[in-house]
Formats: C-alpha cells, sequence, structure tokens
C-alpha cells in the first residue's frame, strides 16, 4: 500500500483498483493498520471510491478529523480531481449537469429527466487533455459526489468509460476501469494548511500513451 502522507491527523494513500474503501474485511483502514503494524489505530474512511477505481484517498486518524473533513466536503471546500479515459471525443472542456436517480434493487445511477424521489442534482466539469484512437483522456473536477456520478454522466453522453462494463463499454477486454482519483486538496482538520496530494494512474493498461498532466 502506497502511503503519501501520515501525521497524526490524517493518512493520504493510493488505493489499488479493486480494493474497497470502506472500513470492513479487506477494506483500506483494515489494510493500512496492517500495514502501520496497529490492528486498533484509528484509521476512518470520510470520502469513497468506487471498489473497481483507484488513486488517492485521504483517512481520518482520530474522530475529531473525522468531522471537520467531513464538514469540508459538505461545504464544498474539498477540491478532488479524477482522470478518466472515455470513448469517443467530447468537446475540449464542458460542463456536465443532470439529475442522477439511484435504483437501489439492480443497484445502478441513471439520469432522470425530472426532480423526484431517490433524485438528486449532480454537476461536473472536465476538460480533454489528449485524445488517439477514438478514445480520449480527460480530467475530471467533481463538485457533487454521487454514486456512479463520473461513469453515469459520460456514458449518458455516449463517452462511456473504458473498462466500465455496468455503463455501455463492454468490449475492453480485461481492463480495469479507466478512472483514477488524481489530485486531492482541503485545510488540514488540526492546522487548518491547505494540503495538496496528487498521484498519476500507472502507465499501462487503458492508461498507456497519454499524455499525462504534470
Amino acid at each position: 500500500m502506497e502511503i503519501i502522507h501520515i501525521d497524526k491527523r490524517i493518512l493520504v494513500a493510493v488505493k489499488p483498483n479493486g480494493v474497497l474503501s470502506t472500513d470492513e474485511s479487506g477494506g483500506m483502514p483494515q489494510l493500512l493498520r496492517e500495514q502501520l503494524g496497529d490492528p486498533k489505530a484509528c484509521v476512518r474512511t470520510v470520502h469513497r471510491l468506487d471498489a473497481a477505481v483507484g488513486g488517492l484517498m485521504v483517512f481520518a486518524r482520530s474522530a475529531k478529523a473525522a468531522s471537520l473533513l467531513g464538514q469540508q466536503m459538505q461545504e464544498r471546500r474539498f477540491h478532488k480531481e479524477y482522470l478518466a479515459v472515455v470513448h469517443g471525443t467530447p468537446p475540449s472542456s464542458g460542463e456536465l449537469r443532470d439529475l442522477l436517480g439511484r435504483d437501489k434493487v439492480r443497484r445502478i445511477t441513471y439520469v432522470a429527466e425530472e426532480p423526484g424521489k431517490d433524485v438528486r442534482p449532480a454537476l461536473l466539469d472536465y476538460q480533454v487533455l489528449d485524445s488517439h484512437n477514438d478514445l480520449s483522456l480527460v480530467r475530471i473536477v467533481l463538485h457533487t459526489g454521487r454514486t456512479h456520478q463520473i461513469r453515469v454522466q459520460f456514458a449518458s453522453r455516449g463517452w462511456p468509460l473504458v473498462g466500465d462494463r455496468k455503463y455501455g463499454s463492454c468490449a475492453d477486454g480485461d481492463f480495469p476501469i479507466a478512472l483514477w482519483s488524481w489530485r486531492l486538496r482541503f485545510a488540514h482538520p488540526e492546522s487548518g494548511e491547505t494540503m495538496e496530494f496528487s498521484a498519476l494512474p500507472p502507465h499501462s493498461g487503458p492508461w498507456w500513451g497519454f499524455t499525462m498532466p504534470t
């Protein structure tokens, strides 16, 4: 497990594809406690990534830190950027704004036509960084945190993420989903200092051949 930063209040690590972000058997908090050599260490999940998605996560190392980080997220002061490889070539930049509903039985998210029960607004901005072979590398700034938001908003416009067999990309072999938590920026829960971290995806699989941001 790659730990990017650790102090007495927070821990920033890279979550591998296929690992749960929540505190359960085989999840990131458990794996991090094992790596720290302390099975009773306080390691709290304060934001989530889908199990299939990799990249940066910050964990709280105290209840107060978890509360303060959660407050930043509610107030949209916690900045999250993602990288994704999508099929097709979207316009060079744009804003995606939708109403997203959640089918809890089928466990899928969908674009809704009208407000209703379990329907919530979703907003992100994106910029195309590179394109080749009818694939595009996009940088995404997420403003809301809906389940499968990025995957559904791009797929609904005909740009499904590479490797995302759940939302319309069925011919990508065994590639993991091409979505990566690339950059985080937030205020340290104790000092208030602005903390910023970035980590690029592995230069393999769906990410191969693209010019990455710096």
